[in-house]
């Protein structure tokens, strides 16, 4: 993989280098390129003599038990085509080594050991193309139960057959009790009450489908108020009323929301809203499978996106980090699915630099974006060190900017009736600017 400045992705953060079988260092000849000898490929690199670099093998040509393997190597930006004696060292195309100059040779120095977050982010691409937002596939599913679902018809299949079909009564069932645990804007407990509110807010957070499976192990109980759960019945649900098994949900192809392909990683995603679904024709059992596996897939995806920010240090954040990508769906009084897309960040100080002492102080931010029918797209940003607190509030529509700066006063006055300093409180137009998460590794130099 190649970054859009033509420099090859760097390795996993973390990673330590391992020596090939043997201990010994293996010699790689660049191959002439025309009138190019070795030593004016290796200038070309600024490769200086006895400089160590890390490369990329991006192809491996043709292996040769006697001659070795020919690889084309990502070296700094360039591709460099060697024929390497590398002896009982395995290379494989995407693995990273660490290669030095020997006058007008490379030396493999070693390979670097594949790392965790790797495994992550590997994970995390093969589901990117595959999602489906929440709040418009909970809107499919919500309107099967009025609509019906149609039947796998053929081309033979009389027009009687293919009408829409009731919905059979197990999956009807497993339907109404996701809906019926779905929090809905008129069921958030009163502003007074700040204790039982944010007991909900812990609920439904935790009922998310982010800890589903840490849940599972605590508890082998399968009727666990989890969304990502929840969504699992459907599906056992639907396949038992074909008489299929999961292998055959398994090799569906999921159902993707466009705009989650064209910004994958953007979080939160500016989505649109999703369509009436009063015109809209009912879904097949098929099709719903694949509707159920992308949004299965978004939940994953939140899943292992907030793994790899957390496993994540880079020169500007050399603390630890711990992030939290969640998007909680509630319901309008209109019964139309919405979702909140929050994001949790907690910073831990970093004590190796202090010696040890209690000298860095932990942050906490928050960030919060809905789209409500009235307000329209609104965004906020808090951050909590101690005892201080500030915010930002973010609306795309001027009613709504308005609105807002009339209501920090009141704001301000219940964070500081909760006992926090309020340093800094404000609404700007329009909406911030999010990172983008590069799918990319990095080699940390410890001795920096």
């Amino acid at each position: 993989m190649k970054l859009p400045n033509g420099n090859p992705t760097p390795p996993p953060s973390g990673e330590q280098t391992r020596p090939p079988a043997g201990g010994a260092t293996r010699g790689a000849q660049p191959q002439d390129s025309g009138a190019v000898s070795a030593r004016q490929q290796l200038d070309l690199l600024q490769l200086t003599n006895r400089e160590s670099v890390l490369a990329r093998v991006a192809e491996v040509i043709s292996r040769q038990q006697d001659a070795g393997q020919q690889l084309l190597l990502e070296v700094r930006g360039r591709s460099l085509t060697v024929q390497a004696a590398i002896g009982e060292t395995s290379l494989e195309p995407g693995d990273w080594v660490k290669i030095m100059r020997a006058g007008n040779e490379l030396q493999l120095m070693g390979k670097l050991a594949p790392a965790q977050e790797a495994g992550i982010a590997r994970a995390l691409a093969q589901r990117l193309p595959w999602q489906q937002s929440i709040d418009g596939g909970l809107a499919k599913v919500l309107s099967s139960l009025t609509q019906g679902i149609r039947p796998e018809t053929g081309g033979t299949t009389p027009p009687s057959a293919r009408q829409p079909q009731p919905l059979p009564l197990p999956v009807r069932q497993v339907i109404e009790q996701l809906v019926n645990r779905l929090p809905a804007s008129t069921g958030l407990a009163s502003p007074g009450n700040a204790n039982e509110t944010g007991q909900q807010i812990r609920q439904w957070i935790a009922e998310s489908g982010l800890f589903a499976e840490a849940r599972l192990a605590q508890s082998r109980e399968t009727a666990l108020p989890d969304l990502k759960l929840a969504l699992g019945r459907i599906v056992t649900a639907l396949l038992s009323h074909q008489g299929s098994g999961p292998e055959h949900f398994n090799r569906l192809t999921p159902l993707a929301t466009p705009e989650l392909v064209q910004a994958p990683l953007q979080f939160p995603n500016t989505l649109s809203p999703p369509a009436p679904q009063s015109s809209a024709e009912p879904p097949t059992v098929g099709q719903m499978l694949r509707l159920l596996a992308g949004m299965l897939n978004r939940i994953t995806v939140n899943q292992l996106h907030s793994q790899v920010l957390s496993t994540r240090t880079t020169a500007d954040t050399p603390a630890p980090v711990s992030t939290l990508l969640l998007e909680l769906p509630w319901v309008t009084p209109q019964s139309e699915p919405r979702i909140a897309q929050l994001r949790i960040e907690h910073e831990q100080p970093d004590n190796e630099h202090t010696g040890g002492k209690r000298a860095g102080v932990a942050e906490w931010r928050l960030s919060l974006a809905m789209d409500l029918d009235e307000a329209g797209p609104v965004h906020f940003d808090v951050a909590l060190r101690q005892e201080q607190v500030s915010a930002r509030v973010w609306a795309e529509k001027q009613r709504t900017l308005q609105q807002v700066q009339q209501d920090l006063p009141t704001l301000r006055q219940s964070l500081s009736e909760l006992g926090l300093e309020v340093t800094d409180l404000e609404c700007r137009r329009g909406s911030p600017r999010g990172a983008t998460t590069r799918l990319e590794h990095r080699l940390v130099d410890t001795k920096a």
